[in-house]
């Protein structure tokens, strides 16, 4: 299989390594926006800024240039890019007869371009606004990169309507060392994706602030009841939320030591701003981009989440870290439902 990954940040770099190396003997190409990264990778065999010290599999074809003509002899395409440039490329690709699947996890920014909702959209939406015809969905699941370009054991879900994308995922990724679930729950799978990582600050902060094991366990199990009621007012299962996409991811990012969004929340529990805390990541933390159109989205469907709404206080400034606490704390009894 010919599999081509648009984007060469910590996480493309990650799948296209795995890729690699399946026993298959895929043909695989990593794509660079950057002619200069392009080159130092072709120069030290390592993605030194987003994966230091991992080298590259010798097999791993490197390319710059047109994006358009490097994925013309694929079989396959992967978007890596983050969410804000998914539109984009999506544009670029509509015309695209093969499987295409991406990476990212979030919600695109309100109002991201004319014609978009007041309230932003997820990925497969913004496909169905600007490239209907493809043939797409999203491999998504708890996944750390570093941890898949090390080739340590992880489960992935390939979501899709399509079978023939959810086949080609599944052919492409699943080996010793990767399983990869198929899912036609592609709502599900991408709301976890989206919501987890605004849930994951709210629980750095609970760690940062010391507020005990206790309170993290109460975070999480309610905020996957957050993750749930949205999903399902967006028309997904509810058993997908106790899937890899829903509670494993969730669980992986709240507590994950290389989870960025949960950094971000540990770093503001520190009394660091918001601005120091997402400089000092060196990558993207999407939980900090979408917690606003999380929010905003519930709002419109009429779903209560005050997890989402103390985060994105904490995110505006118009919260401390304690007010957030005290405001969650503070909320009258209610019976445990979704």
């Amino acid at each position: 299989m010919k599999i081509v990954v648009l984007g060469a940040g910590a996480w493309g770099t990650a799948v296209a390594m795995s890729a690699a190396q399946h026993p298959a003997g895929h043909q695989v190409t990593l794509w660079a926006r950057s002619a200069a990264q392009v080159g130092a990778m072709q120069a030290q065999q390592v993605n030194a800024h987003y994966l230091p010290g991992m080298a590259l599999p010798p097999q791993l074809q490197l390319a710059g240039g047109d994006p358009l003509e490097v994925c013309a002899p694929a079989d396959l395409i992967i978007l890596a890019t983050p969410m804000a440039a998914l539109r984009g490329m999506l544009m670029a690709l509509r015309d695209c007869t093969v499987p295409l699947a991406w990476l990212c996890k979030g919600f695109e920014a309100a109002g991201a371009s004319a014609g978009t909702a007041a309230a932003g959209l997820l990925a497969h939406e913004v496909c169905a606004q600007v490239a209907p015809g493809l043939r797409a969905g999203v491999l998504s699941g708890p996944s750390f990169a570093q941890e898949v370009a090390r080739n340590q054991p992880t489960a992935l879900v390939a979501a899709s309507e399509h079978a023939s994308v959810r086949d080609a995922l599944v052919a492409a990724f699943h080996s010793p060392s990767v399983r990869v679930y198929a899912n036609e729950d592609i709502v599900g799978v991408e709301v976890g994706g989206a919501v987890k990582n605004v849930l994951a600050i709210a629980t750095g902060l609970c760690d940062g602030l010391a507020l005990g094991l206790n309170a993290r366990a109460a975070l999480i199990t309610r905020g996957l009841a957050e993750m749930t009621r949205l999903g399902l007012a967006l028309g997904a299962r509810a058993d997908t939320f106790m899937g890899l996409s829903g509670l494993g991811d969730l669980v992986l990012t709240a507590t994950g030591d290389l989870s960025r969004n949960r950094r971000v929340g540990t770093l503001l529990a520190e009394g660091k701003t918001l601005q120091q805390a997402v400089d000092s990541l060196g990558h993207v933390a999407e939980g900090v981009y979408c917690a606003r159109t999380v929010a905003q989205r519930a709002a419109a469907l009429g779903v209560d989440m005050p997890i989402t709404r103390a985060v994105v206080g904490l995110l505006d400034g118009q919260l401390m870290p304690a007010q957030a606490v005290a405001t969650l704390m503070g909320r009258g009894p209610a019976a445990e439902l979704i």
